[in-house]
């Protein structure tokens, strides 16, 4: 099986792995311990946190570390909303949100605030004077989420952050499709909260991390929690934590190159798919404001399920959207947020590159849509006559 499908999830990095294994049998103490064994694991679990702070640029004593991104996202919302700065009960957030974060906006609206949800342009961004016209004086908090899982579309959540910052709004960002993708140092020293997921760039899963600032006075999401200075409750994985950073630590020495390599991918993708330009469609925006590695695409009069099963078919692994979405029969997030809807919302499938994605793959991957695309124009035509 060939797989295109990165975005969900990536394979642990053998480096991550074998730190994983090491940390497991040389520094299992319970981080929070007073003897010897959990001192050497609680100093191992203080220097992961100095190598994110390092990363982001960001000061260490806001960086907390989660069991991925959902739960980074969940506690770094209820953090900012325990810490608002003004009075009100006015939220923000993107119609295109994972669902963590969209299922506590929901469940937030059940308890009495207003949500006011923004859906996405044509080329799947987040309009900056759309965003400001729904500002009220009553906005307490913004979640707007960095790097889109379906489409990869980048919102302009810095932009978003300087607006936020004049009218005393807190912005909380969803990095988990960016972090390790491209650099984020900026963007983080901008926010009041971000959210990243280890298992999205090589690290193991049931890891992630946390950013609310310092400044912020937050109470415990759980009272009496201990852990993580009150931040989650549990015991602290510091084996996968310690795995995690070492992926966030080779992620963030090949950007640059991965960038490029990915780009180099998705051209070769469209090359592919010549043939039967005009009988698809790809979902995202211009290269500067795009992650090359997802591509999201519908072939015209297909339905994106029957596309995903065909691929498969053929030994391709590729996806109808976020992994929390599958299975459902709603179209993809992103497609309603565009205002695509019905038929053509359901041909939405996604291809996402990674770390062993060859060339060569691409090309074939391009033949097999092509394929697909032509066998379903061929069968159209006879029904036609």
């Amino acid at each position: 099986m060939k797989y295109f499908d990165y975005a969900a999830t990536c394979p642990l990095d053998r480096d991550a792995a074998d730190i994983y294994l090491k940390a497991s049998t040389d520094y299992f103490g319970n981080s929070q311990s007073l003897h010897e064994a959990g001192s050497a694991a609680a100093n191992l679990l203080e220097s992961c946190r100095q190598e994110f702070s390092r990363l982001l640029e960001v000061e260490e004593a806001g960086v907390y570390f989660t069991s991925g991104g959902s739960e980074a996202n969940y506690l770094g919302i209820i953090a900012l909303l325990s810490a608002k700065t003004k009075k009100g009960n006015h939220l923000i957030t993107g119609a295109a949100e994972h669902s963590s974060v969209y299922n506590l906006m929901k469940k937030l609206e059940a308890e009495g605030w207003e949500v006011t949800y923004l859906p996405l342009e044509k080329d799947g961004l987040i309009k900056v004077e759309s965003f400001i016209h729904a500002v009220r004086p009553d906005t307490v908090l913004v979640s707007i989420q960095h790097g889109n899982p379906e489409i990869g579309t980048l919102q302009p959540v810095k932009t978003i952050a300087t607006y936020c910052r004049k009218k005393g709004i807190l912005i909380h960002t969803d990095c988990v499709q960016t972090f390790g993708k491209i650099p984020l140092d900026s963007l983080a020293r901008s926010v009041d909260a971000l959210s990243i997921s280890g298992h999205k760039f090589y690290g193991p899963k049931g890891t992630g991390v946390a950013y609310v600032h310092p400044k912020l006075a937050w109470k415990p999401y759980i009272v009496g929690t201990v852990h993580e200075k009150g931040f989650r409750p549990g015991t602290v994985n510091v084996p996968g934590i310690a795995a995690m950073t070492a992926a966030a630590q080779k992620a963030y020495s090949r950007i640059l190159t991965d960038q490029a390599r990915l780009q180099t991918l998705r051209t070769a993708l469209l090359h592919a798919l010549a043939e039967i330009n005009g009988s698809f469609v790809i979902f995202g925006a211009d290269r500067e404001k795009q992650l090359p590695g997802i591509v999201g695409m519908s072939l015209h009069g297909l339905e994106g399920q029957m596309v995903m099963l065909e691929c498969n078919r053929w030994g391709f692994a590729i996806s109808t959207g976020t992994a929390c979405h599958t299975g459902m029969l709603t179209p993809a997030k992103s497609m309603v947020a565009m205002g695509i809807k019905g038929k053509e919302a359901k041909g939405f499938f996604r291809i996402s590159f990674g770390r062993d994605t060859v060339e060569e793959d691409v090309i074939e991957l391009g033949k097999v849509l092509t394929l697909i695309a032509s066998k379903t124009k061929t069968v159209s035509l006879q029904a036609d006559l």
